[in-house]
């Protein structure tokens, strides 16, 4: 534990990640998409010579600078915020290892938001060729940013082979290419890619639905079909690319999933469960939103309610894809890696060994001679002394990554009804992480010395005891 940790109540550490990183990925994906949907949209108004297509397009890529350029940004440093708080070692190792690509895609997202600035603010001031040449060099500019950020993020869960035998010896940058362009590299790419078009026609029928269909009804139905058929390729092609990206997650992940999907039928909805259903039914449902609103015969009276609503669904059909995907890294926040409490495979022997609480800064001298000396009666026959503040340093640095006390996957409630001898028992199978354990599958190892295991199964007894926190 060489990290104070983040205590966030009853939410967790973990939620208020998906919280800032959902609302992210809604906005950032828009952001690429938008940067295909802006030039396109002002080529075809300048080839049709349509001047009230111009005014519509000007609004909508002002809202797109104010939303991509303020609030996406601000929700991605936020992201920054949030993982170096809750997950120090995941981050730490993601810029060490990525240091030389976050480089790049900083690099890049600066000429992002310069181009696209320069996009709004040169309007009717350059030629329409320079203008559009503008938008084009944005449109490049942020799909290379997500071209960028999915090598990382596939990475976490297919971090190759190549990868995983260098990691620790030093050359871990010879196997760069092989860890970036990883197994799900290509299909996420397309996956996000399609995720990205549809966005932009999403919010392109937000725009069309401020038209006012009385006095421009020619107007208001011709851009709310053209943004209607930026969703038709991802409507069609997105099954295909998902079912690519699955075949490509590594067996014991899409155990994982198949695992989820198959507790529906007993009733035991894990949130796994919750967020698969979730997709589906929010995925069914946005395209039938968008073609029952948007028809021709209703395209004059699409309002900004009903355009709102497809942005809705559209959000929960991102949020609950995201939270899949998070899951499926599960055990691990780096697969066959790192832990999602931050503990590194290769580590665990070690710590088993010398202890959890054995290096970190964040106890005194007094407490570690303490905790010695009992461990030392203890080998001796001496009765063992309950010890549940040492039980609390090891929950807080081992199980806070994920739960909760009174919250977001209770402990209270997951350890309701155990007296100490079973959640003695329980932990027991966790830190020794068989092959057979039905906790392996989602649950990183416990580790420590048998002393610390029994300390934090001390901290639990005592806080399941408790009433829990109004």
């Amino acid at each position: 534990m060489n990290y104070p940790i983040w205590d966030v109540p009853i939410l967790g550490s973990g939620l208020v990640i998906a919280m800032i990183a959902i609302f992210h990925v809604f906005i950032s994906h828009f952001a690429v998409g938008g940067g295909f949907y802006l030039p396109m949209t002002e080529a075809l108004a300048l080839r049709k010579g349509r001047k009230d297509w111009m005014v519509v397009l000007k609004k909508h890529a002002k809202f797109f600078l104010i939303l991509t350029g303020v609030f996406g940004a601000l929700t991605g440093v936020g992201i920054w915020f949030a993982i170096g708080n809750a997950s120090p070692e995941g981050t730490s190792t993601l810029i060490h290892y990525w240091v030389f690509a976050w480089g790049i895609e900083w690099v890049v997202f600066l000429v992002e938001l310069s181009s696209i600035a320069a996009y709004y603010y040169l309007w009717n001031r350059v030629s329409d060729s320079l203008h559009l040449q503008l938008g084009w060099f944005y449109g490049i500019t942020a799909w290379l940013s997500l071209f960028l950020i999915n090598g990382i993020l596939t990475f976490m869960l297919t971090p190759s082979q190549a990868w995983l035998d260098a990691v620790g010896s030093g050359q871990e940058t010879f196997a760069f290419w092989s860890a970036f362009f990883n197994p799900t590299f290509w299909p996420s790419l397309l996956v996000r890619t399609l995720i990205c078009i549809s966005m932009a026609g999403v919010f392109a029928l937000v725009s069309a639905s401020r038209i006012n269909g009385v006095q421009q009804p020619e107007l208001k139905t011709e851009m709310t079909l053209w943004a209607r058929r930026w969703l038709l390729p991802a409507f069609i092609l997105l099954p295909v690319a998902m079912f690519w990206y699955l075949s490509e997650v590594p067996p014991a992940q899409r155990a994982l999933l198949s695992l989820g999907v198959s507790t529906v039928g007993p009733g035991l909805f894990t949130v796994l469960t919750r967020m698969a259903l979730v997709f589906v039914i929010s995925s069914f449902a946005t395209v039938a939103a968008v073609y029952l609103f948007t028809s021709q015969r209703n395209a004059t009276g699409f309002g900004l309610g009903s355009a709102l609503t497809v942005a809705a669904m559209a959000y929960l059909t991102i949020g609950s894809m995201e939270m899949l995907r998070e899951m499926l890294r599960k055990p691990y926040v780096i697969s066959q890696h790192m832990f999602s409490n931050g503990v590194r495979k290769s580590a665990i022997a070690s710590i088993n060994q010398k202890g959890y609480l054995a290096t970190t800064i964040w106890v005194r001298p007094e407490e570690r001679a303490r905790w010695a000396a009992d461990d030392e009666a203890a080998t001796h026959g001496a009765p063992r002394v309950p010890d549940s503040a040492r039980g609390e340093l090891i929950f807080r640095g081992e199980c806070m990554a994920c739960h909760t006390m009174d919250g977001y996957r209770s402990m209270r409630k997951l350890l309701k009804g155990r007296d100490r001898k079973g959640i003695s028992n329980m932990l027991n199978v966790l830190h020794d992480y068989r092959e057979d354990s039905p906790y392996r599958v989602f649950m990183p190892p416990l580790v420590g010395t048998q002393s610390e295991v029994e300390a934090l199964a001390d901290y639990l007894t005592v806080k399941v005891a408790e009433k829990p926190a109004k």
